[in-house]
């Protein structure tokens, strides 16, 4: 279940997207889960040697400055 939101999502303008995303969330469980636009196909072949994308992921990119807006909350986390 979600916890909570890490970044303030609304204030730092990231309501561009009909559906609310992309975001970032800490789940009750300590995980992380994150809203993003959905980039495998073209990303997947790029992938270092040592990294993979199994069939049931997805490689999906944040907004830098989203990352940024949540660094403060994520820091919080370590």
């Amino acid at each position: 279940m979600i916890k909570r939101r890490l970044g303030n999502r609304i204030a730092d303008g990231f309501t561009s997207a009909a559906e609310g995303c992309p975001d970032i969330f800490e789940l009750t469980n300590g995980d992380i889960a994150v809203i993003g636009i959905r980039a495998t196909s073209g990303l997947i072949g790029a992938l270092p040697q040592d990294a993979g994308c199994g069939p049931d992921e997805e490689i999906v990119v944040l907004p830098r400055n989203l990352i940024i807006a949540a660094a403060k909350d994520i820091n919080k986390l370590l």
